[in-house]
């Protein structure tokens, strides 16, 4: 099969074309012909390497897949062969009490795929069954692969860590971003007001077709000014974050008294300085969130399906260009599209589809 591999962490030139042996799947494992996936700045990290975080090499990125079931165990019975189906990238171990719970994320044997074992940018992957989640012909390949790593990351963010509600004033930052569009969608669905960050007047007219309420331009204006005045001085219920270091203390400031802070990412650093007296006197929640549990990707897809949440597609590439695609998401490059009612649209960056793709 055509796959791209990482031999070593480096620049745009370590993404490798190779053609390797189709995986093997095992019994209570799918094979899946992989169809369509998509760049998050997790593949950019994984190319690039991290200190202190080991990555097995040589290996394949890709965290989103859709596709179609190429192969499967005898004991699989909830797919067939043929079937359209999307996969839930984080792998659990399925017996430990959280994953019995239902919170497979927070296994202590959690992995992803394209980052602790061989992932989706390939034209055939292979995942434990319970990973598999059958596809209406509702949703593209595409859009599907757009929308399953960033929407499950901001639906726990804001359903399950935040509690939002209707009336919450919600501050959502980088809304262009992957997240960010999910982010701004999702707390419109749950009756919040949006308040959302991004980088040009460009992007904040996107912004706005997604349901942003009111969109601030960080390039030109101070963003906790700018919430103090969108909200009669009282700051936001809560504040959606994946940048951490730069805009870290502009968040603590913009949020109204018992507010809560969830982060989950830090594309801008990782050392951020908290000043405790925020934290104490305002009575503020900073709350760590990390993908989300398997079972709400089915909750997300329904509402893909009914039109209600959109997947938005920067550009299709070829699995050829996915140095190209790489340099779009990692230079901020992409732009979302028009967003007025497309269901084919979404995604943080630019979603590819494999060689096996039409």
């Amino acid at each position: 099969m055509k796959c791209v591999r990482i031999h070593e962490h480096g620049g745009y030139d370590k993404l490798i074309l190779e053609e390797i042996d189709v995986p093997k799947f095992g019994e209570g494992e799918v094979l899946v012909n992989v169809k369509a996936t998509s760049i998050n700045h997790m593949d950019i990290w994984v190319r690039q390497g991290l200190p202190g975080v080991k990555v097995p090499l040589p290996m394949i990125p890709g965290v989103d897949a859709a596709g179609i079931v190429a192969g499967k165990g005898e004991s699989v019975k909830h797919v067939s062969i043929g079937d359209r189906v999307v996969v839930a990238q984080g792998i659990s171990c399925g017996y430990c009490k959280f994953c019995l719970n239902g919170d497979d994320n927070l296994c202590k044997e959690y992995i992803l795929i394209g980052e602790h074992r061989d992932g989706a940018d390939a034209e055939y992957l292979v995942v434990p069954a319970r990973n598999i989640i059958r596809l209406s012909e509702k949703i593209s390949f595409e859009a599907a692969a757009a929308s399953a790593l960033v929407f499950l990351t901001a639906w726990q963010m804001i359903v399950d860590k935040a509690h939002t509600k209707p009336g919450d004033d919600v501050l959502v930052i980088g809304a262009s971003s992957g997240v960010g569009s999910a982010a701004v969608q999702i707390s419109k669905l749950h009756g919040a007001r949006v308040i959302a960050t991004t980088s040009s007047d460009e992007k904040a007219t996107k912004v706005k077709q997604l349901g942003a309420d009111e969109v601030i331009n960080y390039k030109k204006q101070k963003v906790s000014e700018e919430v103090r005045k969108l909200t009669g001085k009282k700051g936001v219920e809560v504040i959606i974050d994946h940048v951490g270091k730069a805009v870290w203390e502009e968040n603590i400031k913009s949020l109204t008294k018992g507010g809560k802070l969830v982060t989950c990412g830090a594309t801008s650093g990782y050392d951020a300085i908290t000043d405790l007296r925020y934290i104490f006197y305002k009575q503020l929640q900073i709350i760590g969130s990390t993908m989300g549990r398997k079972g709400d990707l089915v909750t997300i897809l329904k509402f893909i399906e009914e039109g209600k949440l959109k997947p938005v597609i920067d550009r299709v590439l070829p699995l050829k260009d996915v140095r190209e695609a790489h340099r779009i998401v990692e230079e901020g490059k992409h732009v979302l599209p028009d967003a007025g009612g497309h269901t084919n649209l979404r995604n943080l960056s630019s979603a590819y589809q494999s060689a096996k793709s039409v």
